[in-house]
């Protein structure tokens, strides 16, 4: 019997069958490798929060310890994962969100935008704390250029508590993180069953598994291992945002000055002298400058620091040239971002010289 030629043995490991080889030429290698399974590839980057906590005590969900579960057995304790997608996780923290710094956010991001390079991910799920997740997710949002789904999830509870929600979360997020149907919509966030925009959602309890809201309701929902969509996201974000992770390597400092009546000049000159470049006023109602603190913050804002007019009510959206006349004092509004998330777009914004005109474009267009 003749020999099979090193070409045919190696089309037999390949495994390619003897008649399509002895056919024609091989077929042309796929352009990227795709896993054995079938499945969706998954990363989870573990950074730590509640999700991640342990409690001594099973019926109280309030007093624990954050981010003490590593990414492995977070994996481990949801086997029901393995159904959806062929996952692996990366520890890239292990700290309670309220703790993260600007130069995390960095890493996080880069170590984000690498992962969504690789041609062997399909999709990313970052678990995270309550606390600061929204803007976390933000930032995800504006600077890194992918269409693949990244998903956020966390827990109000922890693993300990007798009705803990970060198992289900988590299986929820993965199967939203493989699911075609996410791709190109965002940074998402995954709990309570819903998928919120994560440039849209915010924490408004703190004591509840319903915590995330936003005011212009969910993106979708997960119900029984299957994702369903009702909107998508009409903001700039991943591959058209025109902000790139991969060119930022620092956040510049932005404060938030909470309002409230009986307002001190001192809250705003403090927050210039410790190095902000840009000032988010979380004005009462329509991001209301009191009277008595216009002088202070037109004389801040001759300075180069700029000043950027939110609101501390929940929801609606700050009107330009409302209360306040903005074009005069060249001031931005924040149109329907709440301090915080005005914050990291303003941070983010920032990084390049910006004068108040096109600040005020960008917090138009995302």
């Amino acid at each position: 019997m003749r020999r099979p030629s090193a070409a045919l043995l190696a089309l037999l490991l390949a495994g390619v069958s003897p008649a399509i080889a002895l056919e024609g030429p091989a077929p042309a290698a796929p352009a990227a490798p795709v896993a054995a399974s079938g499945k969706p590839r998954v990363v989870i980057v573990a950074t730590g929060g509640t999700i991640a906590g342990a409690g001594a005590d099973a019926a109280n969900s309030a007093t624990y310890q954050a981010a003490k579960v590593p990414v492995d057995k977070l994996i481990a304790a949801v086997p029901a994962i393995a159904g959806v997608a062929e996952v692996r996780g990366e520890q890239a923290f292990q700290i309670a969100s309220e703790s993260f710094t600007n130069a995390q956010l960095v890493d996080l991001a880069k170590k984000v935008s690498a992962l969504a390079k690789r041609d062997d991910v399909d999709g990313i799920v970052i678990t995270h704390g309550t606390d600061t997740v929204e803007e976390t997710a933000y930032f995800l949002d504006l600077v890194v250029k992918t269409d693949k789904p990244i998903v956020m999830v966390a827990s109000m509870r922890p693993s300990t508590a007798i009705s803990a929600d970060g198992a289900l979360n988590l299986l929820d997020a993965v199967t939203v993180a493989a699911a075609k149907d996410s791709r190109a919509k965002g940074v998402l966030l995954t709990m309570n069953d819903e998928i919120q925009a994560g440039r849209d959602t915010t924490k408004r309890v703190n004591i509840k598994p319903s915590a995330f809201f936003s005011q212009w309701g969910p993106l979708g929902m997960v119900v029984e291992g299957k994702t369903y969509w009702f909107r998508a996201p009409v903001k700039r974000h991943g591959t058209a945002s025109e902000f790139d992770i991969d060119t930022i390597d620092a956040l510049p400092e932005v404060a938030i000055v909470y309002g409230s009546g009986n307002m001190h000049p001192e809250a705003y000159t403090s927050a210039v002298a410790g190095g902000a470049k840009a000032i988010i006023h979380a004005g009462t109602g329509n991001g209301s400058v009191a009277g008595y603190l216009v002088d202070t913050l037109k004389d801040i804002r001759a300075k180069g620091v700029q000043i950027i007019r939110s609101s501390r009510v929940g929801d609606g959206f700050v009107l330009r040239n409302a209360e306040q006349p903005d074009d005069t004092y060249d001031w931005v509004v924040a149109h329907d971002l709440n301090p915080q998330k005005a914050k990291i777009l303003a941070a983010v914004a920032l990084t390049k010289p910006r004068d108040a005109k096109d600040l005020q474009r960008i917090f138009w267009e995302y």
